[in-house]
């Protein structure tokens, strides 16, 4: 769920949920948006080939041509002329994932029974490379306290996902985020609250603010592997904290004893991490562990610092440095071996092995390479081997996925 109002007013909101998209290997993207302008029941799909924006065109995805029916799903050109709900998500989408299929999907009135249909003629579509917004603000014109209660009730009846209780909530995106709802009901997603600001914080004016939030929805957070929002923030600053007190005093951080908080049961458990260290957006370390060998905040402990003094491709990092650096965090999953055909670009992470000989790429290393020859040809030289070393039927291959997230 993320907002749609002007960037300068929810633009910092909405980056809370972008954020968690950096190299998801998203490919296609359903955006569940209100209409503003045009009355109608039903949704607004359209005939358009692609959407501009200033940063390019946007591809509209074949299932635009799947969805239409006779009752529920209709082109309706007119819904989308002059709507922004949708149109304001391209730019960050953009930013982050590059090359994407688009599925606008404009939401006029809808029953009880239609926002079930709804619900299941999308939810077939959603796989590991579907991501579905529902583009919402939440509540118009209250003085702040007004909004903050408002908007707190609403929010907590989202991340509960509780339907009846949400049906009540004052937002724009009424019938988007219940689409989104009924969806995350049957499959068994988890909510979780990302940011939440008004109108107000920015402009100073709490006289009559808008509310604005993005709230993440996942398959299943911990059971997949996957760390909240929270919990990323927590290593992001761990990381960080480490390479300084490092940097500055050559003393090792303990998280146990220096004023963190007590780490999460996911955060103790034995995963395999890499921290990545740029400045000014070019590499300037990354060291880390391809398999599980303690718990994963000491990984991201000792591999951040690692990754500041230990790079073997670059000098220690200085004092002078720190304020120019940016943290990136990756988890990984437990490599397990695979076949040529089996890997999958812009997902896997790989580890080639040939004659005592290994190297790895993490998942993100394909948004620079990303034909497969040209990627695993990489990783062979890196690894110490020819080229084409991949091509050997002697060559093995490991694979593995990983969460990936840094600092804004």
């Amino acid at each position: 769920m993320e907002p749609h109002a002007g960037y300068v007013y929810s633009g910092w909101t909405a980056a809370y949920g972008y954020k968690l998209l950096y190299s998801s290997g998203i490919r296609r993207v359903i955006i569940l948006g209100p209409s503003h302008h045009t009355a109608f029941d039903g949704i607004a799909l359209s005939n358009a080939t692609h959407f501009r924006t200033p940063l390019g065109l946007v591809r509209l995805s074949s299932v635009n041509h799947e969805l239409p029916d006779s009752s529920l799903f209709r082109i309706n050109e007119e819904a989308h002329k002059d709507e922004h709900s949708i149109e304001v998500e391209l730019p960050f989408l953009q930013s982050l994932l590059g090359d994407f299929e688009l599925v606008p999907l404009i939401v006029g009135r809808l029953s009880a029974d239609q926002l079930r249909l709804a619900a299941g003629r999308i939810a077939p579509y959603l796989d590991d490379q579907t991501l579905l917004i529902a583009s919402s603000d939440l509540s118009h014109y209250h003085a702040q306290d007004e909004a903050l209660a408002l908007d707190t009730n609403c929010l907590r009846s989202i991340v509960s996902i509780d339907i009846p209780s949400a049906a009540l909530c004052e937002m724009c995106g009424y019938f988007p985020v219940l689409i989104l709802l009924e969806i995350a009901s049957e499959e068994g997603y988890r909510a979780e609250l990302l940011n939440y600001s008004t109108s107000g914080d920015i402009t100073g004016d709490t006289s009559a603010v808008v509310g604005y939030a993005a709230v993440a929805f996942y398959s299943d957070m911990h059971a997949e592997g996957v760390l909240s929002a929270s919990e990323q923030d927590y290593l992001l600053r761990l990381a960080r904290a480490s390479i300084e007190q490092f940097v500055r005093n050559s003393s090792l951080l303990n998280p146990d004893k220096d004023g963190f908080p007590a780490p999460s049961e996911a955060l103790k458990a034995e995963k395999g991490a890499f921290v990545t260290i740029e400045k000014h957006g070019m590499l300037r370390g990354c060291v880390g562990h391809i398999f599980p060998q303690e718990p994963l905040y000491l990984a991201v402990r000792d591999n951040a610092i690692n990754a500041a003094s230990k790079d073997p491709r670059f000098s220690p990092l200085s004092v002078d440095e720190l304020n120019d650096i940016a943290v990136e965090v990756s988890v990984l999953t437990v490599p397990e071996e695979a076949s040529l055909e089996d890997i999958t670009p812009f997902k896997d992470g790989v580890v080639l092995v040939r004659n005592g000989n290994s190297a790895t790429y993490l998942p993100q290393v394909w948004e620079q390479m990303p034909s497969k020859e040209e990627f695993l040809s990489s990783l062979c030289m890196k690894a110490g081997l020819e080229a084409d070393c991949w091509r050997d039927s002697n060559t093995g291959y490991l694979t593995y996925r990983a969460q990936v997230f840094g600092e804004s």
